[in-house]
């Protein structure tokens, strides 16, 4: 059955009822700690930038081990040093990077911790 159309009075007290359930319904609810899980993208987002880190490391290692063994003539012997130069410093960038992952959100790295 129909019911009696109803005045701006009885709508606004519905409203009014309604934002108030809302509002104890918000409060009730809990609400998550830290950073939800993450998702497909962010994940691959990650791994990119892992490799690349890596990548240009030994890249750039090998690059400035080259540019020496040019300059000064020898054999590979510096190339072959600062590539492993730059596996370091790659592999070390990369732990840092998986090291964001513990960290919750909004809580400073130990680095930018300020006493």
């Amino acid at each position: 059955m129909a019911e009696e159309p109803r005045s701006d009075a009885n709508r606004e007290a519905d409203a009014a009822r309604l934002r108030d359930l809302e509002r104890r319904l918000a409060e009730k609810t809990p609400r998550p700690d830290g950073p939800g899980p993450m998702g497909k993208y962010e994940q691959a987002n990650l791994a990119w930038r892992m490799v690349i880190e890596l990548v240009s490391g030994l890249g750039l290692g090998f690059g400035i081990g080259y540019g020496l063994d040019y300059l000064f003539g020898t054999t590979p012997v510096l190339m072959v040093l600062f590539i492993f130069f730059g596996l370091a410093a790659g592999i070390k960038t990369m732990m840092r990077t998986a090291g964001e992952l513990n960290r919750s959100s909004g809580t400073p790295p130990e680095s930018d911790k300020r006493d």
